[in-house]
């Protein structure tokens, strides 16, 4: 997988959605490992702008990551006592609530600017492909690979056709990519143990990777490469907030929790006052909360209050530090220079 791709380093960098910009894909490739788009949150022409960008700043392959998932069902009552459980936090950040959600469907416009633009590889996330999409995209010689939260589930990945899976151990920050019920919450570790020798195709992972000895170890167990997000986030290129860098920087072990409060999925950040307020609030299905709370997060950026943000992160964000991509890809990769 790694030659095909000219990977240098068996190193991905996560493609998160809303935070990853193309400054970050670009450097990630330059640094020999592959860089990610996270499309997650981009319409179609959005999609096809990101990766027009990308391919300016580098001729190396990437990868693009989209979200596949179910339209949810309204429920006009939930959604008004989501409204209302946020209605206090709109009126603290002096900003009119959300009146009016809209989940359009983007995903068929997001698949053909993939094909289009002839993208090396790409990714899904919260399901799988159908298996004409996966036809297409072969046809066009794009790798596909899927998201996997249990043994289940990758070999529900692996049936459909894709060509390798990530594999999100219970560590990870931010969504992992679960598409079946209940919710497992599984170590990377155990994970890996589990499904190594269930698949036959490559299985990258991903899920609080933080050290040179982690990756040292997880690919003596038998992973293709490993998908690292938070140590990114903190980069030179990184072009999160200032406010956000800054909170992984100053984190502390057992940090972070699992919440559905921005998003109405459950998400992996640092504990703030938001997620505290709303943890046993009722909240809008995913994508609608996303809507709910937008303004909110973009508000709170202005204003310089972290409180009120979506800190996505790992569990092993606290050892992250700030360098440049290609001194972390270094450090990640210490121990098996050696």
């Amino acid at each position: 997988m790694l030659q095909q791709f000219q990977i240098q380093k068996p190193i991905i960098q996560a493609p998160m959605a809303g935070v990853t910009t193309p400054q970050l894909v670009i450097a990630s490739c330059e640094a020999g490992i592959l860089g990610s788009i996270g499309a997650g949150y981009l319409d179609g022409d959005a999609t096809r702008a990101f990766i027009q960008a990308v391919k300016k700043g580098t001729n190396k392959p990437f990868a693009i990551n989209l979200f596949v998932q179910e339209e949810p069902k309204i429920d006009v009552a939930v959604l008004q006592e989501a409204r209302v459980a946020l209605q206090p936090i709109y009126e603290e950040l002096n900003i009119p609530p959300v009146q009016t959600v809209i989940s359009k469907d983007v995903y068929s416009d997001q698949l053909q600017a993939v094909i289009d633009e002839n993208v090396a590889i790409c990714s899904f996330t919260f399901g799988l492909p159908t298996a004409d999409d996966i036809a297409g995209l072969k046809a066009a010689g794009i790798y596909t690979i899927g998201t996997a939260t249990t043994l289940q589930e990758a070999k529900a990945v692996e049936s459909a056709g894709l060509d390798a899976i990530v594999l999100q151990g219970s560590e990870a920050g931010g969504h992992r990519g679960t598409f079946t019920e209940p919710l497992e919450l599984i170590s990377l570790d155990d994970l890996l143990a589990q499904v190594i020798d269930q698949v036959t195709i490559p299985v990258i992972v991903a899920g609080g990777i933080a050290t040179a000895r982690q990756v040292k170890d997880t690919l003596a167990q038998g992973a293709a490469a490993v998908q690292v997000g938070t140590a990114f986030l903190v980069a030179v290129e990184s072009e999160v907030s200032p406010l956000y860098k800054q909170a992984i920087l100053q984190s502390e072990g057992d940090a972070t929790t699992l919440t559905k409060a921005f998003t109405g999925k459950y998400a992996r950040g640092l504990k703030n006052d938001f997620t505290e307020r709303l943890k046993d609030a009722i909240v809008a299905p995913y994508p609608l909360q996303h809507h709910l709370t937008t303004a909110i997060r973009k508000e709170s950026t202005a204003q310089g209050r972290p409180e009120f943000l979506s800190l996505w992160m790992g569990t092993n964000g606290h050892l992250a530090k700030e360098a440049k991509v290609a001194d972390i890809v270094e450090e990640l990769l210490g121990e098996i220079a050696k």
